[in-house]
């Protein structure tokens, strides 16, 4: 069987206050990641700034942009000179009053393979993103690249298996979450602990029930805004096609993680646990209910 294989690197890190700064920063990681020959960069979800949805404020949508735009002319040359492909996380303004948190994906030559926007928008104290954007209205589509078609899909995304296996039908060749994920800090430490292994044990789950590698780079760091605290937990992590962890960071420091992937071994492990084969389709109908009738 011919190998495809590429060198992934995730960036996590804390976040700096101004969009001016994040960038700089990632820039300096993403030349690092290069050096290291990587060929796909995944940063977090919505790091040119701190995680603004911490709280409902009018003026935040100032910190939104358009797409094509500042950000992406910025990793689009970066992508060009380092030959990344790099899959940036922007709060995207769309029209006056029309916003989504959105994943645009830069290929090596520095043109924009394609986007992705967040499907599912939470509403949690300290995560009120559904103030902020719109559902997404790009569907569940794998986005064509140099490398491979990315399955892009962002944070509260990674809670639904729905969206995993139609990225997986629709020809993924890997999963990809940008997070932006963390504690409240009254929590004890066993709900915490508890909390971090459900986020793993899930996209863990996606990437045996379809037999794709995960990766997901979360943020790291403590945010806060009045009374309002959030400490991202980090834990950004890359696992094969049967959950076997390749690659984590720990929950306080900066990291770049990185691990080769062989996305043939999508086929081998398809062969071997043949999910797709025996799925049930003919049964599913209620699977596009809110809720069964009893």
């Amino acid at each position: 069987m011919k190998s495809r294989s590429i060198k992934i690197a995730l960036i996590q890190s804390r976040c700096f206050d101004t969009a001016d700064e994040n960038r700089q920063y990632i820039k300096e990681q993403l030349s690092k990641a290069a050096a290291n020959k990587a060929d796909l960069v995944l940063l977090q979800e919505l790091h040119n700034t701190p995680y603004f949805c911490i709280e409902e404020k009018p003026s935040n949508f100032d910190l939104a942009e358009t797409i094509p735009g500042e950000s992406t002319d910025f990793f689009s040359q970066l992508a060009k000179k380092l030959s990344l492909v790099i899959v940036t996380s922007l709060f995207e303004k769309r029209a006056r009053g029309l916003y989504h948190n959105t994943a645009v994906v830069l290929d090596k030559d520095g043109s924009i393979a394609g986007k992705y926007r967040k499907m599912h928008i939470p509403d949690d104290p300290g995560f009120y993103e559904k103030y902020y954007f719109t559902p997404g209205d790009l569907g569940f589509t794998p986005i064509q690249t140099s490398i491979g078609k990315l399955g892009v899909l962002i944070c509260w995304d990674q809670w639904f298996p729905e969206a995993a296996r139609l990225m997986a039908l629709a020809g993924a060749d890997i999963l990809l979450y940008p997070t932006a994920i963390g504690w409240d800090p009254k929590d004890s430490a066993q709900e915490q602990q508890r909390q971090l292994q459900a986020w793993q044990n899930i996209q863990r789950s996606h990437a045996i029930a379809n037999g794709l590698t995960v990766a997901s780079c979360n943020r790291t760091g403590l945010e806060s805004v009045d009374n309002i605290s959030t400490r991202f937990w980090g834990n950004s992590f890359i696992c094969g096609p049967q959950g076997e962890i390749l690659a984590q960071a720990d929950s306080e420091n900066d990291a770049i993680i990185e691990s080769s992937i062989d996305f043939e071994q999508t086929e081998s492990i398809r062969r071997i646990w043949p999910y797709l084969r025996d799925r049930r389709i003919d049964a599913y109908q209620g699977i596009n209910k809110r809720l069964l009738d009893e």
